[in-house]
């Protein structure tokens, strides 16, 4: 006899998983670090913004990609790997305006030669 293939149906994962709530807090993080280093780089916030905008950018990098190793499925599954891979890249972005930013600071602050 020849018997029909089984399939199984997917569950949808919805809402906010135990897996997702890390690296979405870590984005949220790294969001307000590219705002801080924006606002930095238009001279807005001056030095403390620049070097808040580095420091939250480099932690939401290296926390995004601390959950991107750690998740254990791909894109879609709930385990937080969408969310990690968002704060990596603002993260980096936010590290780049606020090393810009910082490095216009030190250059504003030095008397011409």
């Amino acid at each position: 006899m020849h018997e029909a293939p089984v399939t199984y149906a997917a569950a949808a994962v919805t809402g906010l998983t135990p897996g997702r709530i890390g690296p979405t807090v870590v984005a949220v993080v790294a969001l307000v670090a590219v705002v801080i280093g924006w606002l930095a780089l238009t001279r807005r916030t001056g030095r403390a913004g620049a070097v808040a905008a580095l420091v939250l950018g480099l932690l939401g990098a290296v926390a995004g990609a601390a959950f991107a190793v750690t998740a254990d499925g791909g894109l879609g599954t709930g385990n937080g790997l969408g969310g990690a891979i968002v704060a990596v890249v603002l993260g980096a972005l936010a590290a780049a305006l606020g090393g810009l930013a910082l490095a216009r600071s030190r250059s504003a602050a030095r008397p011409p030669v």
